[in-house]
């Protein structure tokens, strides 16, 4: 598949409907090892002067070891036809299984990291800031109730957008 690389102002997808509607795939690793996990929530902005999207991982996720082993990330936007394998993706584990073969998914190699082949689109993220979401701070409690019952609380990892690509048609 062949990829063209696009700017931040040449995104045209509603970042809501992406993320948690469609769901995203956030990958992380090298060629030699990584893994890759489906979230529905994420934030896109500008925070110190960059292009920042924000993904969350709790700590139970196989995923988050090589997104703290590594500085760079991908989140890929997969096309319609994809919600089994993001299904997989979202409830299997990599210790597991292979999820890129369970999820009938290719990895796709780029600036060091790894995303996913058969995307539409590509963000690739470089870390600057990480923080886990602390119970203590929130003012909206039934927040903390209804989404942390297990309190098994997200680490947020800030990522600078340093390579968008679109698949090419």
């Amino acid at each position: 598949m062949k990829f063209k690389e696009i700017t931040v102002e040449d995104m045209t997808f509603n970042p809501f409907t992406r993320t948690n509607k469609d769901w995203i795939l956030i990958a992380a690793g090298d060629e030699e090892e990584n893994n890759l996990m489906t979230a529905s929530w994420g934030l896109f902005g500008t925070l110190w002067r960059k292009s920042i999207v924000e993904i969350f991982i709790r700590p139970q996720r196989y995923t988050k070891k090589f997104a703290d082993e590594n500085d760079m990330l991908t989140i890929s936007f997969l096309p319609d036809g994809y919600r089994e394998a993001l299904k997989i993706c979202g409830t299997k584990s990599g210790k597991d299984m292979n999820k890129w073969e369970a999820a009938g998914l290719h990895p796709y190699y780029v600036d060091g990291t790894v995303g996913v082949e058969e995307a539409e689109l590509i963000i690739v993220g470089k870390k600057q800031y990480t923080q886990w979401v602390d119970p203590t701070l929130f003012i909206e409690k039934e927040n903390d109730i209804k989404c942390y019952p297990e309190k098994d609380y997200h680490e947020m990892y800030m990522l600078e957008i340093v390579r968008i690509l679109q698949k090419e048609e």
